[in-house]
């Protein structure tokens, strides 16, 4: 899904006198994110590079990107072999995304499902599922786990995520509730908080890192994004 600017908020303001920027994260937050002036620039952007390290040794099967925005991570799986479903709330962000992978030649390779992520029910589970920055209308670490049940044995979860401000070296970067163009705190996690959900018995963490990368934003200039980033295998039954 798109990063967190747009024009639907609610501010609150916080014990220490700041206002803090909530997003309600519904149909219309996300149908105005999908049409506004970032639609453009998000449309054409590259698969997220936690992906490309993450998954290029994994075997192709079945894929599951929720939050899948206009495409680009489900379309870099699908070159790869990958038959992946893409699910997204916002309608425009699908049509995009159906767009690119017919451009991409791979069109035949992704099922687009147009969906609320906090009530949808896919009804299979996949050997990859994996979410880049998504927030439905639901607590951020509910929606974790919503996602890692839909993950088949021995099957892979790849989350990339808002690290949460607290864990951010200077507690001013991308995410802290100061920023009025950062997510808010409940749209963000920590890798301690995402990987304390995920039962040993039942899963085997591979990667749980919070990182801080610079890119180039939208209106040119350089930003740094701080990600927390879960990686983790579910056991087979066989390993319990």
């Amino acid at each position: 899904m798109a990063e967190l600017t747009g024009t639907t908020r609610d501010v609150v303001v916080a014990d220490d006198g700041h206002h803090q920027v909530e997003h309600t994260f519904d149909n219309e937050y996300w149908d105005q994110i999908w049409q506004g002036d970032r639609a453009q620039s998000m449309g054409t952007g590259r698969p997220n590079p936690h992906l490309v390290q993450e998954v290029g040794d994994l075997v192709p099967g079945t894929a599951l990107d929720a939050g899948c925005g206009a495409g680009a991570e489900a379309i870099w799986l699908a070159t790869r072999g990958w038959q992946v479903t893409g699910a997204d709330i916002a309608p425009a962000a699908l049509d995009r995304a159906a767009e690119r992978a017919a451009d991409a030649e791979v069109a035949e390779r992704v099922r687009w499902v147009r969906t609320d992520l906090s009530t949808w029910e896919p009804g299979t589970r996949y050997d990859l599922v994996t979410t880049h920055y998504a927030h439905p209308a639901m607590p951020q670490l509910e929606f974790y786990d919503r996602i890692a049940s839909w993950v088949a044995p021995a099957g892979t979860l790849l989350i990339v995520g808002h690290l949460h401000h607290d864990a951010t070296a200077d507690g001013h970067g991308h995410g802290h509730g100061h920023d009025p163009d950062g997510p808010p705190a409940s749209a963000s996690a920590t890798a301690a908080a995402i990987t304390a959900r995920l039962d040993p018995a039942q899963w085997e963490v591979v990667t749980a890192q919070e990182s801080h990368r610079a890119m180039t934003g939208h209106d040119g200039h350089a930003t740094t994004i701080h990600d927390v980033l879960v990686r983790a295998t579910r056991r087979l039954p066989a390993d319990r």
